[in-house]
């Protein structure tokens, strides 16, 4: 039986049908939209928590849709096991919700960032990242005015010790300059996992980068990852 993906529209969801289309229509598996107010999660397999400007990012991003009823329902979701992926906007919701570690400041340079990045894969240990080698360089698009990570040293030295953190921004040639890292995040922290290993956060965005037309597919390789471990299930 073929997976079921869900992605998960919050009023100011824009990036909803970028990841629907590369579930659906590039990837070709099954996707359905799961409206904000929804709470039964019974035929999901895999979730995916998109990008955008959930309830125009007051307060702070992602901090209103954390008490979306929704996110009740993600929460026992992850809590049982079940595969998550926040991108960009989503990433901001999971660490609202607690479901990751860590908070996001503005850019360092207070500016919104709208460009290709590259990031280096530090791990193939989720579930996400299963077919993609360790020192990995993937081109990924950004778009973002709070994506800088930050955790305090404590933190920090736990999702390095536990291998918690799965992407970190690099340069072409997959070396983690001070020019990379574009946003100022702590340790070049582009995505993290949790200690299970099945909610994943990143800024840069991989439903964006699945067809080579618009300058890269590697975002293509997450999604196979999660397709080829939910096949195996």
């Amino acid at each position: 039986m073929s997976a079921n993906f869900g992605v998960i529209v919050f009023p100011g969801s824009n990036c909803d049908h970028d990841a629907y289309h590369a579930l659906a229509h590039v990837m070709n598996a099954n996707a359905q939209f799961i409206w904000h107010k929804d709470t039964d999660l019974s035929d999901i397999d895999f979730l995916l928590v998109p990008g955008g400007f959930s309830y125009g990012d007051y307060l702070r991003s992602g901090a209103i849709a954390r008490f979306s009823p929704i996110m009740q329902s993600v929460t026992e979701f992850a809590q049982k096991g079940g595969p998550v992926l926040g991108v960009c906007n989503g990433f901001q919701i999971l660490l609202e919700a607690g479901l990751l570690p860590g908070a996001m400041l503005h850019n360092e340079q207070l500016r919104f960032i709208c460009k290709q990045s590259y990031l280096r894969c530090e791990t193939s240990d989720t579930l996400f990242t299963r077919t993609i080698e360790p020192g990995e360089v993937l081109q990924l698009p950004v778009a973002h005015g709070e994506g800088n990570y930050v955790t305090d040293s404590d933190q920090l030295k736990k999702l390095q010790d536990n291998n918690q953190i799965v992407f970190r921004y690099c340069n072409r040639e997959g070396e983690t300059t001070r020019e990379a890292n574009i946003n100022g995040s702590i340790d070049h922290i582009a995505g993290i996992c949790n200690q299970k290993r099945n909610v994943l956060g990143m800024m840069p965005h991989p439903e964006r980068a699945v067809e080579s037309i618009l300058g890269s597919d590697d975002g293509k390789r997450i999604f196979e990852s999660a397709l080829h471990e939910l096949a195996a299930v």
